[in-house]
């Protein structure tokens, strides 16, 4: 089996891409979903772990709060990403073995390079749209004001960085038919 990392920085179309690939019929994983589940399996704990900020609502957890507080304070970053990641590794090998019979798989996981998991994966397909686009985007989809959108940005290792650390890349800039047509390039070069 091929173990295939998905990785696009925020708003770069990762998500797309992931939904072009189990359309083309392969099985992929999605750690954003993960974290989601993650975060509700545990939600009580979290609360409690991070009591001293405004992070619910109804004592559930708000994700558009914790996000806020988590990108704007970055030792609460760090303490969620050592209570989550963990858990979001042991979800992607358990993914591995239901999966085993299957040539290849994927794995949606923007910040494989920031959590140290790339030992996970035998190859690594990053997905690329021009800072100006993912601003842009951010700021369309997610309400986000320009500053906030900018921190959201900052926040993860610089996009010409991860690109010299994967295998492949995906250039997302301008139409969905665009896109389709070179994922489907890189698919028959893959099998």
């Amino acid at each position: 089996m091929l173990k295939i990392a998905l990785v696009g920085n925020i708003a770069s179309g990762k998500s797309t891409v992931e939904k072009l690939l189990k359309n083309a019929g392969f099985q992929v994983l999605d750690t954003d979903f993960v974290t989601h589940k993650l975060l509700k399996i545990h939600n009580d704990f979290i609360i409690k772990l991070f009591q001293n900020y405004d992070i619910s609502d109804g004592g559930i957890i708000s994700r558009e709060k914790f996000g806020k507080v988590v990108f704007s304070n970055p030792d609460v970053k760090l303490k969620l990403e050592k209570t989550l990641h963990p858990l979001i590794r042991d979800e992607i090998l358990s993914f591995f073995e239901a999966n085993k019979s299957e040539k290849f798989v994927f794995v949606a996981i923007p910040l494989l390079f920031e959590a140290g998991m790339t030992d996970l994966f035998d190859r690594i397909l990053f997905v690329y749209a021009d800072d100006n686009i993912r601003m842009e985007r951010l700021i369309n989809r997610n309400n986000y004001t320009r500053e906030y959108a900018e921190i959201r940005l900052n926040s993860q290792i610089s996009q010409d960085e991860k690109v010299k650390k994967s295998d492949w890349v995906v250039y997302n800039n301008s139409s969905l038919e665009d896109l389709d047509n070179e994922l489907l390039r890189l698919i028959a070069q893959i099998r």
